[in-house]
């Protein structure tokens, strides 16, 4: 079963949480578990988001998304340019290419 992705701003929440509980003498592992979170997560969102603002992280987010979608413009865009140009390879061969038998000749 996939567990929810949760979104920047309750990500932003749950960090503060972690951060008020460890300057109340908690530690890492008790707040983790109590959260449901593990401690690679919380390392890996403390390093996305560290100490930025919700509009912030909103923007981040929204940077990543098209970054991705561009990627994959740019890989079908050269893909598709990889098959045209293998095309025209095949074509100027081929046109390049002596005909066997005979000519036509012309008649004046």
């Amino acid at each position: 079963m996939e567990k929810e992705r949760l979104r920047p701003e309750r990500i932003l929440e749950i960090l503060r949480e972690v951060d008020l509980c460890l300057t109340r003498g908690q530690s890492l592992d008790q707040i983790c578990g109590k959260l449901r979170i593990s401690r690679q997560t919380y390392h890996r969102w403390r390093y996305e988001f560290g100490e930025i603002e919700v509009s912030q992280a909103k923007r981040f987010k929204e940077l990543q998304k098209e970054n991705s979608r561009l990627k994959r413009s740019v890989a079908e865009l050269t893909l598709d340019k990889l098959i045209l140009k293998e095309a025209l390879e095949e074509n100027t061969e081929r046109l390049l290419m002596p005909t066997t038998g005979a000519t036509p000749s012309k008649k004046a």
